[in-house]
């Protein structure tokens, strides 16, 4: 069934982008997980932070509120504090949690409810991919982050430069 073939894939693509930022993150010390490359970026710290309360947002009583909470403070995820790695890691989990709390109970009759976002409505499938793409983003600009901050310490998460004919040929390509 195209529903629960939709359903598997998207927790699949949501899990392989939360594994892919926490081994950037895990490779960060814990004092460049703040750092910026200038003011008006942002560091790792503070895209965990946003992720996480746009996370909770978003999915916490999905189809009864809008997915943008009242008691949600946006402009203080972008705020750089100095906040430990288990604090960030804390943030990280719950907001992942509420995501997939709401994933795993998904059905394929849910798919074609509406839900509210910013008082705009959506499909379910629609509110998803909004999150996906969006988390997605993020989680891309982690590890560009990781990368600068790590120079040459860093380790790639996917196929190394100048390494994929070796891939592939692995693969039977």
């Amino acid at each position: 069934m195209i529903e629960s073939n939709y359903i598997n894939s998207v927790k699949n693509q949501f899990k392989q982008y939360k594994v892919l930022a926490e081994k950037a993150i895990d490779q960060v010390p814990d004092e460049k997980i703040d750092w910026q490359y200038n003011p008006e970026t942002n560091s790792i710290a503070i895209i965990v932070k946003h992720l996480a309360g746009n996370m909770v947002s978003r999915f916490t009583d999905f189809y009864n509120s809008d997915g943008e909470k009242k008691w949600r403070d946006r402009d203080a995820e972008f705020e750089n504090e100095k906040l430990s790695r288990e604090r960030l890691k804390a943030l990280w989990d719950e907001g992942w949690d509420c995501l997939f709390q709401v994933l795993n109970g998904l059905s394929a009759a849910d798919l074609s409810k509406v839900v509210i976002i910013r008082n705009e409505e959506h499909t379910v499938v629609e509110a998803i991919n909004r999150q996906l793409t969006h988390y997605a983003y993020h989680i891309g600009q982690i590890i560009f982050i990781a990368k600068m901050a790590l120079d040459n310490q860093w380790r790639t998460l996917t196929i190394p430069k100048k390494a994929s004919r070796e891939f592939n040929a692995k693969k039977g390509l």
